[in-house]
């Protein structure tokens, strides 16, 4: 199998539409393989262009750099990653997608269990459950009282 090609810095800025910059940092961070020249400038396999699209799909998905530094160790450092590969990243993602709409669906059935939307503490299941403080009465139940009588007298006025 013949090597993958190697292209400069530049040329996988321009193709995912990064700032050099951004190239160098996932480069010096592990996120992608680069060599030095014999010049000194870096080179990157092509496979790079597309681990750059993944780290900044990724990113988007609310995945840390360390998370996805550990997303491609799974992938090959020495080869194009094949479809096979991608796929297996694929399945991750998608307990990650499915874990997110099981949660937000949680929420909005509560959100939507409200009543009137008010986030009323009688009967909203989001602020506050479990309040034991509220059988107490209501108001700021655990201030000193005397910090309370305080409070009281100088806005009676």
């Amino acid at each position: 199998m013949a090597p993958e090609p190697m292209v400069s810095i530049g040329f996988i800025a321009k193709r995912t539409g990064n700032a050099v910059s951004l190239i160098r940092y996932y480069a010096n961070e592990g996120l992608i393989p680069s060599v030095r020249t014999s010049g000194g400038n870096r080179a990157f396999p092509r496979s790079v262009i597309r681990r750059v699209s993944f780290i900044l799909i990724a990113q988007n998905m609310g995945y840390s750099l360390a998370e996805i530094k550990s997303l491609l160790s799974t992938l090959p450092d020495n080869r194009t990653p094949t479809q096979a590969d991608w796929a297996k990243l694929s399945t991750v993602f998608n307990q990650h997608i499915e874990a997110k709409i099981a949660a937000l669906t949680s929420l909005k059935t509560s959100l939507e269990g409200c009543g009137c939307g008010c986030l009323s503490l009688d009967r909203c299941r989001l602020y506050n459950t479990d309040d034991k403080v509220a059988a107490q009465g209501s108001g700021a139940q655990l201030l000193d009282e005397n910090v309370q009588s305080q409070f009281l007298v100088s806005h009676k006025k």
